[in-house]
């Protein structure tokens, strides 16, 4: 055997320190190459520095919930100090076991990747996962591009960490992450997969968002078929953290036996809490925006700025009032679904032997308001084409309160289903301060997005009554115990302009005898009223509703005293903050505050207020609506016992007892049923009704407003009432000192014009 010649070794030993410089010299040479932008940009200082993250905005309520966002990427910023301490935690076991210790790269984890082929897990640290995720995205499948993408990472992940904490970086990681659903951000992800605040978030919880890191598809809690997959990668987090000496082998072993509960919310703009409001929310923040500026003259943005808007809205009140919606309305839907099947012309109801045309008439011009017959007619199709399109079965998806039908049915048959669909709208004022409470603009968003609160104008029956009395006891001094004799009113021809007698007939025409004010206004009894307006004249009405927030237009006619006028559920809410605030009318806010995402104030809002008339008019008119409730067409809410034919009065018997003021109202045909109801603190009025009034129930037991919407109120108030911690007041409403006017008349039933049947029809 030959021996090595001291040559040979001398080459080999040069060949072994040439390896040794020229690889740590080529990695210098390749980090300069790629600081010098040779393999692409990086991103500046100042990119680094302020990292373009698109923010949602927010909403949110007074008790400090939010209640929407509106967003480009559906991210809400979380502070490192939101962030719960087990959260952190689970990150740091999992992803980055040193990540207190390194300085963004960890080049032990990443000679173990080298040495094992990358078969254990790759040596990226969170600053380098960071990285990719802020400023390059997917990684490469290319040899060279992924050596390069990883210099780049190496490069930025220095810098981070020279910029940013590490308690910072941990916070931008969780920020950026993205975890489906449109939930961008630790925020987001822990309301859609938890329903709960990212700070009330547990241990195992904590695991499941953890696990999603390694990949979100593929460990996505929502989907059924991945659940073993979840609870595996889930367990792994929790052993994670016990081999860090973050959880107890004790502990441990208990959390990884217990199941996956979620409570998945998915996020959007047409789902979640108080969507009417927010839509309002967001059609005010636009017009805002349009006219305001930032520091640098630039308009905001609602989508990406995170601007954080503050609100009246009360998030427990908010659920209750849509809660009692839902309740009574699905149960009001059945029962008018049975008179509708019973119907010729369907869902709707004429006192002609022509219903059936009539009917049909309604259905062409509901299908003319279609966006499928303008698609239908800009590509040229005739008239016949259109009928035979709309005539002709297809795949559908239909609202039920049961959830969504998927069907086949034509589009003419739709537009007749959702026409016998019953909406509503619900509004909840706070009357001293104006501030809205619970907004509820429909039945459903996703299938209905005309909002009923302040969208919808419609007859207002006798709800519009107290303004006809308020401005004769402002003008005559008159006093509710006041007595009219119940017979027939007439205004005759050539006054207050009038083209012909107005002759308004009582519900049930019955006459005789004599009804003091509030005995009149508690059975609504038009005899009476139309007496009121014949003294005072319709100005003065328009004028006091005007005074008390009414925009729409009145006409200056004597049938507005039976609330023949078209009116917002908003505008009759507003009114009635006069009554319950001593005379002081207060303009119903829901946007109180707009800051940035700094916190920095851009701007606040306060309600518009003015004296109406004296708290001595307030509290008469007050002891006059609770005349309605004690012993008129509102009384039912002071029963405790017995039923209501097919259960039609959900909730029923309701037996409140304190202090109540309300209103009913039910216009011609009963197409529109309306209460308004107060106790000191707090005003709530309820609309309900078809889209088309010709479409309605056949009788006012069935259809008239303490049917169709007082149940409504009923038990929005229980559910409230059930609530102590939200003050709403059962004390009586306070009498001003000196009274000079009347009110402590002995209430009697009354004697004639008095079934109290709110039936209120415009002849």
């Amino acid at each position: 055997m030959s021996k090595q010649k001291p040559h040979d070794f001398k080459v080999w030993l040069r060949r072994l320190w040439l390896l040794a410089i020229s690889g740590p010299l080529a990695f210098v040479i390749m980090m300069m190459l790629t600081w010098a932008g040779v393999f692409g940009s990086l991103p500046s200082m100042e990119a680094i520095a302020n990292p373009k993250n698109y923010l949602a905005s927010q909403i949110l309520s007074a008790d400090g919930k939010q209640i929407g966002t509106f967003f480009m990427e559906n991210r809400v910023h979380a502070d490192y100090g939101d962030l719960p301490e087990h959260l952190v935690q689970a990150l740091i076991a999992t992803e980055d076991e040193r990540f207190r210790s390194h300085s963004g790269i960890d080049f032990r984890a990443l000679a173990r990747a080298v040495v094992n082929m990358g078969r254990n897990g790759g040596g990226s640290t969170i600053t380098q996962q960071m990285a990719k995720q802020m400023f390059h995205g997917v990684a490469h499948t290319g040899n060279l591009q992924r050596i390069t993408q990883k210099l780049k990472e190496w490069i930025i992940a220095i810098q981070l960490e020279q910029r940013y904490s590490k308690d910072e970086i941990i916070a931008l990681y969780f920020n950026k992450f993205d975890f489906l659903y449109q939930g961008v951000g630790v925020a987001n992800a822990s309301k859609i997969y938890f329903s709960k605040d990212v700070s009330d978030l547990n241990v195992l919880e904590s695991a499941v968002l953890v696990g999603m890191f390694k990949n979100p598809s593929l460990y996505n809690p929502a989907r059924a078929k991945y659940a073993d997959r979840v609870l595996q990668r889930r367990n792994t987090v929790i052993r994670q953290m016990q081999r860090n000496d973050y959880l107890s082998q004790s502990e441990a072993d208990s959390l990884v036996t217990m199941p996956i509960a979620l409570r998945f919310n998915r996020q959007g703009h047409d789902q979640g809490m108080a969507p009417y409001l927010r839509e309002h929310v967001r059609s005010e923040m636009k017009l805002w925006a349009s006219s305001h500026r930032k520091p640098d003259g630039s308009k905001y943005n609602i989508y990406t700025d995170g601007l954080v808007i503050y609100t009246s809205i009360d998030s427990r009140m908010q659920r209750a009032a849509e809660s009692a919606m839902t309740a009574h309305m699905s149960n009001l839907q059945k029962v008018f679904f049975k008179q509708v099947n019973s119907r010729r012309a369907g869902p709707f109801h004429f006192p002609k032997a022509d219903a059936v045309v009539e009917g049909k008439k309604l259905l062409k011009a509901g299908m003319r308001q279609t966006q499928r017959y303008r698609n239908l007619k800009q590509s040229g199709a005739s008239n016949a084409a259109i009928e035979k399109a709309f005539s002709t079965a297809i795949p559908m998806k239909l609202f039920s309160w049961s959830g969504d039908i998927d069907t086949v049915i034509s589009p003419m048959d739709s537009i007749q289903y959702y026409k016998s669909i019953y909406q509503t709208g619900v509004l909840s004022v706070e009357p001293q301060t104006g501030f809205i409470k619970a907004w509820v603009g429909g039945i459903d968003f996703r299938h209905f997005q005309y909002d009923h609160v302040i969208q919808g104008r419609r007859q207002v029956g006798s709800t519009f009554k107290p303004f006809v009395y308020a401005a004769a006891i402002s003008e005559k001094k008159y006093s509710p115990c006041l007595e009219i004799p119940n017979v027939q009113t007439c205004i005759e021809k050539g006054q207050f302009g009038l083209l012909e007698d107005w002759c308004p007939s009582n519900s049930d025409d019955v006459y005789g005898g004599v009804l003091t004010l509030k005995e009149a206004l508690a059975g609504s009894v038009n005899s009476v009223t139309a007496y009121l307006m014949k003294q005072v004249g319709p100005k003065p009405v328009i004028s006091m509703a005007k005074s008390l927030g009414v925009k729409s237009a009145i006409p200056e006619v004597p049938s507005i005293a039976l609330g023949a006028v078209d009116l917002s559920v908003y505008e009759m809410v507003g009114a009635y903050t006069a009554f319950g605030n001593k005379g002081l009318y207060t303009e119903p806010i829901v946007m109180l505050r707009i800051e940035d995402k700094d916190g920095v104030v851009l701007d606040e809002f306060v309600p518009e207020t003015r004296e109406v008339f004296s708290p001595e008019i307030a509290y008469t008119m007050v002891q006059l609506l609770e005349g309605v409730t004690n012993k008129g067409t509102g009384r039912r809410l002071r029963h405790s016992g017995g039923r209501y034919l097919n259960d039609i009065v959900t909730g029923y018997p309701y037996g409140f007892t304190n202090d109540i003021a309300g209103k009913t109202g039910t216009t011609q045909n009963q197409s529109d049923g309306w209460f308004i109801g107060m106790v000191p603190n707090l005003i709530t009025g309820i609309w309900s009704g078809c889209q088309d009034r010709a479409a309605h129930f056949g009788s006012t037991y069935y259809g008239q407003g303490a049917t169709v919407a007082l149940p409504i109120w009923g038990l929005y108030m229980r559910s409230l009432y059930e609530m102590p911690e939200l003050g709403i007041s059962k004390e009586p409403f306070e009498r001003p000192q000196n009274m000079s006017i009347n009110v402590d008349c002995d209430a009697v039933d009354v004697q004639a014009g008095g079934n109290f049947n709110d039936d209120d029809e415009f002849n």
